[in-house]
């Protein structure tokens, strides 16, 4: 039987319920137990798909196609595993099922309510994953106490601490202990409160975990300790690290994983080893190069919308020994004039993925400047389409070239809708999702980068709706663009490559949606290899 551990948060959103439950599923893992992590999301979308990146930042995508919040890209990034369709459950969700199971009678006739019909849902899922035999499963719920929607997961959270042991179940409460400049200290107040919100739904949370800007006297776990009934030993500091990557190692110093082992009568199958995760940390933070990357977006104000893109640079900086500064710039900011000034000082670029029109000819134009100068590319989804837009527009020399997504009516539509999206007309959950087969072209830079050992054949995620038109491929080899990478049951074009230039890859997948910490992905890896190489270069021309 698995044991629970649900991470509710008070206060104010933000606080990073999923970097805490991602730290302490990592330290037990450490320790040889079998973890896994879920998200509640309460809010009534059946899932983020059709959400603005603005608004909830980036949409992670699992093996098995599920658009999903982007806190699963942690639990991915900390434990170095899969997370799937179970892992992430919205209101939306539990909803639908509920009223799918009354349209077909599954209630005889009764009046389906909020408690039971609801909560039992949420009880149901929340145990789902009992199925894969894990150790511990953390349930991170999203929102915070008080929020009208979160009502329903705390009644069910209150029913499962009733029904499960109290060895079985621990609730820890991360909320916020401000610092009020203004009166020299920090404040308990808004804990109070929050635990009080969540005492009058009927749980007493086992553990504190208080986000603060500096360090809480003793004085201040007493304080919280008595007014919110819980032991001092377990009202835990989370002082505000330099990295996210940072926390287990913090958490792990307060014994928050020893607190849980105890509370849970847990029996770890080996002594605490996290040998990868600090030799990762000592590289990240002791780097031997550093390079600039731009990424070129349409969302560049928010860097959530870019989340995973972010973090792969992260990984693969520390395992080049490279400090990595993004410089983000908005596409539709950029034009023949100001080009060459953003570049300057570049040792790489990257073009993101998005949807629509808007800012595309900037992204377009950003390709052929690093194409004709020879920097460092990785066009990622609409990065790669823009890419091949590009090399029609400029190398192929054709006219009126564009993706039909941009242009209905273009001659040239190089990029066009795949045939199976034609005559969908839902947008939530319909794009080409998941993990697909890809193999490679021998003798390409996509197979030297993958490595022999794949074989020539790789499983990347999709998340998309336009692809190549093969029926321009054959102006690619022609014109010295070479498809490294198909899809053996469509023939469709997954990666794009120029051999003449130091690192020019397109790839239609999403490569970011699965480096991890431990295993970053090779794609990323190669591509600050190449910036470093570019810069070093650079460096060497300037002093001859």
């Amino acid at each position: 039987m698995s044991k629970f551990i649900f991470v509710t948060g008070g206060v104010t959103s933000s606080l990073g319920k999923g970097i805490i439950s991602s730290s302490l599923a990592k330290l037990l893992q450490a320790r040889g137990l079998k973890v896994t992590i879920q998200k509640f999301d309460p809010y009534i979308n059946v899932d983020p798909g059709t959400l603005n990146p603005y608004e909830h930042g980036e949409c992670f995508v699992t093996d098995d196609g599920a658009e999903t919040d982007l806190d699963l890209g942690h639990y991915e990034r900390f434990l170095n595993i899969s997370t799937s369709q179970a892992n992430n459950v919205t209101t939306g969700r539990i909803y639908q099922t509920v009223i799918n199971k009354e349209r077909e009678g599954d209630f005889l006739g009764k009046t389906v309510q909020i408690i039971p019909h609801i909560t039992d849902e949420i009880k149901r899922r929340i145990k789902l994953l009992e199925k894969d035999d894990y150790d511990v499963i953390v349930t991170e719920l999203g929102g915070t106490v008080g929020d009208i929607e979160s009502l329903p997961y705390l009644e069910a959270l209150r029913q499962l601490k009733r029904e499960l042991k109290n060895k079985d179940c621990l609730v820890i409460h991360l909320t916020l202990i401000p610092y009020l400049k203004a009166a020299g200290e920090h404040k308990t107040k808004p804990t109070q409160h929050s635990v009080k919100e969540l005492q009058m739904a009927g749980i007493i949370p086992d553990v504190l975990v208080c986000r603060t800007e500096s360090h809480i006297s003793e004085e201040i776990k007493e304080k919280l300790a008595l007014f919110c009934n819980v032991e001092k030993s377990n009202v835990i500091e989370a002082v505000d690290a330099d990295t996210i990557y940072r926390v287990p190692i913090l958490m792990q110093e307060e014994e928050l994983d020893k607190i849980v082992i105890d509370h849970l009568h847990l029996e770890p199958k080996k002594s605490l080893d996290l040998t990868k995760w600090n030799d990762f940390l000592h590289r990240y933070k002791h780097p031997k190069a550093e390079v600039n990357i731009i990424l070129v977006g349409k969302y560049n104000e928010l860097a959530d919308a870019y989340k995973s893109i972010y973090e792969a640079l992260d990984h693969a900086g520390a395992e080049n020994s490279c400090k990595i500064n993004v410089v983000p710039i908005h596409s539709e900011n950029l034009d023949d004039t100001s080009l060459p000034l953003e570049i300057h000082k570049i040792h790489g670029l990257i073009v993101a993925p998005g949807f629509g029109d808007r800012g595309i000819e900037g992204k377009i134009k950003a390709v052929q400047y690093v194409r004709e100068q020879g920097i460092p590319f990785l066009g990622i989804c609409l990065g790669m389409q823009c890419a091949v837009v590009e090399f029609f527009r400029n190398v192929v020399g054709l006219s009126d070239v564009s993706s039909t997504e941009v242009n209905p009516e273009a001659a040239h539509p190089v990029i066009a809708l795949m045939s199976d999206q034609k005559d969908i007309r839902q947008k939530g959950g319909t794009m080409r999702l998941g993990a697909y087969q890809c193999i490679l072209k021998k003798g390409t830079k996509a197979f030297e980068i993958y490595g022999a050992p794949h074989n020539g054949e790789i499983y990347e995620r999709h998340r998309h709706r336009y692809e190549f038109n093969n029926a321009y491929k054959g102006y690619l080899e022609k014109h010295g663009m070479i498809p490294s990478g198909v899809n053996p049951k469509n023939d469709l074009i997954e990666i794009v490559e120029l051999p003449d230039h130091p690192f020019f890859v397109g790839v239609q997948f999403h490569p970011e949606y699965k480096s991890r910490v431990e295993e970053p992905h090779p794609l990323f890896v190669s591509f600050v290899q190449s910036a470093i190489n570019y810069k070093d270069d650079k460096v060497k021309l300037n002093t001859l």
